[in-house]
């Protein structure tokens, strides 16, 4: 079963959720996982991408953006790939090759199933509250076991 993880914030921007994130993508990459970063569209996932190569000076993280029509060869490479689409089960993603769903999305991925770890990045948002806390019901109703890690207690 999913392993499903909120991690709770005190920051109130958007910015604050994406920067966790890319620390989170950074510690996860160093453990030798494969990390599937989920947006709501192209847009966003250009943004996170330029977040990616520069959220701290001496570091970045190499990644690869999902493509509506066409497999990359760099994705199947990537250990970190953004992704925008419904569903990424694509020639370019086979199944299971990311083992962490990070989703940064309003919307709930039908797919998060398939990952070991799925994890939500709450911060003190009115729409990003208001999200989470679907996705936290929908995610309890179904029975998955769900760890809290206030951040803001630390």
């Amino acid at each position: 079963m999913t392993q499903v993880y909120f991690y709770i914030l005190g920051g109130q921007q958007i910015a604050d959720q994406w920067l966790f994130a890319c620390r989170l993508t950074q510690k996860a990459v160093r453990k030798g996982n494969n990390i599937l970063l989920q947006v709501d569209n192209e847009q966003q996932a250009k943004e996170l991408s330029d977040l990616l190569w520069c959220h701290q000076p001496e570091a970045f993280i190499p990644h690869s953006l999902s493509s509506d029509n066409q497999p990359s060869p760099d994705n199947s490479q990537s250990q970190v790939c953004i992704n925008w689409q419904t569903d990424p089960e694509h020639e370019d993603f086979p199944k299971h090759q990311h083992d962490v769903l990070i989703n940064l999305s309003r919307k709930m991925p039908d797919f998060f199933g398939r990952f070991h770890r799925f994890i939500e990045v709450v911060v003190q948002h009115d729409d990003v509250l208001d999200y989470t806390r679907k996705h936290y019901k929908f995610l309890k109703d179904r029975g998955y076991p769900i760890t809290h890690e206030d951040m803001r207690l630390r």
